[in-house]
Order: structure tokens, then C-alpha cells, then sequence
């Protein structure tokens, strides 16, 4: 209870996976934070180090790849792209054909998450047809209105 004699609210928190949902109140937000931020440390080597780190290990952490590494065929996204940047053949990624097939059946498995290039490029295509279709046909009953 407050001063004034009414039930406070309390802040809770709920865990859904690996996320934490922290459901605070009005009266939480009036005191200012006492938490103390940790400064970064150069040495964390998932740190804004790109792709390749400096001891030449692959970040699967970087954002550049998108997520690939982590969605549901990210062990075989994992096993092409190291065969790949550890290749030491002559056509250098000759050697993962298994690995790049597995990584490609993976994928068909999820069409909503991994869309072919055609697909997506037929489906860009088809829209901008419709597009430019129906700016011909507004054309068109523009003309025919003002003659």
C-alpha cells in the first residue's frame, strides 16, 4: 500500500523462451535507473568484427548474413559457408557441392523464409506489369473522357 492507502501495483516479468517481457508501472518509471552500463570491450570477438574475425573464425553472429546462420537450416547454411571459406581447392568452394545441396533442399523445405531468386524476381515482375496495365487503362479512360 502507498501513503494514500491504496494497493500499489507491482511490476512482473514473464519469460517466453528466450526472451524476458517486463511489465513495469507508472510509479517503477518515477525513480530514475540505478543500473550502470558496461562499457564494450574491444576484445568481444562478436563485436561489430564483420564477417571474418581477426583469428580468421567465421562470426556467425555478423548481421551481414542475414540471419542464415541461425533460422531453421542454419547448421547446413553453417557447414556450406565453412566448407566454402575454408576451401583450399584450386576453384576454391569446389569441394561443397554436398554441403551447398544440402544447404538448397533445406531451403525448398521453407519457401515462405527462403524464396527463390526466380520466384521472387517472376513475382516483381508480374507487379510491375499490373502496375504499369493499370496506368495505361486510367490513360486510356482519361482520353476517351476528355474527347
Amino acid at each position: 500500500m502507498d501513503r494514500m492507502g491504496r494497493a500499489r501495483a507491482l511490476c512482473f516479468c514473464i519469460v517466453q523462451g528466450k526472451d524476458r517481457i517486463i511489465f513495469a508501472t507508472k510509479e517503477d518509471h518515477e525513480t530514475p535507473s540505478s543500473a550502470e552500463l558496461v562499457a564494450d570491450d574491444p576484445d568481444d570477438p562478436y563485436e561489430e568484427q564483420g564477417l571474418i574475425l581477426p583469428n580468421g573464425d567465421i562470426n556467425w553472429n555478423c548481421p551481414c548474413l542475414g540471419g542464415m546462420a541461425s533460422g531453421p537450416c542454419g547448421e547446413q547454411f553453417k557447414s556450406a559457408f565453412s566448407c566454402f571459406h575454408y576451401s583450399t581447392e584450386e576453384i576454391k568452394g569446389s569441394d561443397c557441392v554436398d554441403q551447398f545441396r544440402a544447404m538448397q533442399e533445406c531451403m525448398q523445405k521453407y519457401p515462405d523464409l527462403y524464396p527463390q531468386e526466380d520466384e521472387t524476381e517472376e513475382k516483381e515482375k508480374s507487379s510491375k506489369d499490373l502496375e504499369a496495365a493499370s496506368m495505361e487503362a486510367a490513360a486510356a479512360k482519361e482520353e476517351k473522357g476528355s474527347s
